[in-house]
């Protein structure tokens, strides 16, 4: 199996699967002599965490990071860093059943279809399972991005929808985020998800969602045009992670129904703001041509249902039969609420490796 790295200057490869002994990844292209220590690390992999709520998989996973290379002494040493993360909570004999046949929803069908062969214990690297080998490296991301830029970046994100539940935007609060295990920044909002997803679960069925990421503090420069368009190469992240159906820059698909003067960032000279032009508005979510202006960028992406659900549906086995599939074991209701620790993963990677890109060819910010 190919392609299983991202990036460029910062280059990324995952490995392993979610009932094998251990997964983890290999960060390439960290600069030399930037402090990083299991400490740095390991609260991004908390959040992430399964079983820390009942919104979500319990199976339980303490997701304990160790660096094997490429840190000595405390700092960085600019060769390959690896780390490693345990499984010790795997149940394989959940997935006996479906040995043989394919989930529809999942990627059962189609790695049997390419490799003639699949590993059926939890859908081995088709997993989410993987996604804390991102959130992992994420953190090494934001420690090269706290070494380049001049200023801190922050990088955020938050669950907006669940289901037809979004948020009120205009109660929007940062600081709920991390109150309450929905990620959600609007507190309003959390009693009428909370309902939704223990329906949801009491009915063995799952249900999707929407994630917004933003990143603060990015200064103009970074991207290329035409084939190393930042907004590109963070769609492409973002899309890579489990169960992302579609995702959208700025305002998305909603400047479809806006006319230009709506669509348009009017601009203002500003001493003070970043390149010394302010905006008054941000619809293109921080990026024009491919290379950011020194806003926010804002990236938001919609996440489909678990499809290990309890209820039957039609399907078809190895053999060709028709068969009926019911997923049992321990699965998230909704896969959208741990995606959020590994937006801002995906975002800090491409923001590193974007950084490293200009760093090379135009030098320090």
């Amino acid at each position: 199996m190919s392609d299983n790295s991202f990036g460029h200057l910062f280059r990324v490869t995952t490995w392993g699967e979610s009932h094998g002994p251990a997964i983890g990844c290999v960060v390439d292209g960290c600069p030399p002599r930037i402090p990083l220590s299991e400490a740095d690390i390991q609260p991004f992999l908390d959040r992430r965490r399964p079983g820390q709520s009942k919104f979500t998989t319990q199976r339980r996973e303490a997701d304990q990071v160790r660096i094997l290379s490429g840190v000595f002494e405390g700092m960085t040493t600019g060769t390959p860093i690896s780390l490693f993360i345990e499984n010790t909570d795997q149940r394989s004999k959940d997935y006996g059943d479906i040995a043989t046949r394919y989930r529809p929803g999942h990627a059962d069908v189609t790695y049997d279809l390419k490799y003639g062969h699949r590993d059926y214990r939890g859908g081995g690297r088709s997993s989410a399972r993987e996604t804390a080998c991102r959130v992992a490296a994420g953190a090494v991301a934001r420690r090269v991005l706290d070494t380049l830029f001049p200023h801190s970046v922050l990088i955020r994100a938050a669950l907006t929808r669940i289901g037809d539940i979004g948020i009120d935007p205009a109660a929007w609060n940062w600081d709920e985020v991390g109150r309450n295990p929905l990620f959600c920044p609007d507190a309003g909002t959390v009693p009428a998800w909370e309902t939704l997803l223990g329906e949801i679960r009491k009915a063995g069925s799952s249900i999707g969602a929407v994630v917004e990421v933003r990143a603060e503090g990015v200064l103009p420069g970074l991207g290329a045009p035409v084939y190393g368009k930042l907004d590109a190469d963070l769609a492409f992240a973002l899309m890579g992670i489990n169960g992302v159906k579609g995702v959208e820059i700025g305002d998305g698909f909603e400047v479809a129904g806006l006319r230009g003067e709506q669509n348009a960032d009017p601009m203002r000279p500003d001493p003070m703001a970043p390149g010394g032009i302010a905006f008054d508005a941000n619809h293109a979510g921080g990026v024009l041509g491919g290379i950011s202006t020194g806003q926010p960028v804002v990236a938001r992406f919609a996440i489909k249902p678990t499809s290990s659900i309890l209820t039957e549906v039609a399907s078809v086995d190895r053999a060709r039969n028709a068969v009926a599939v019911a997923t049992r074991g321990r699965h998230d209701p909704c896969v959208g609420i741990r995606a959020v620790p590994v937006a801002e993963a995906m975002m800090a990677c491409v923001l590193a490796d974007h950084a490293l890109r200009h760093r090379g060819q135009i030098g320090a910010f």
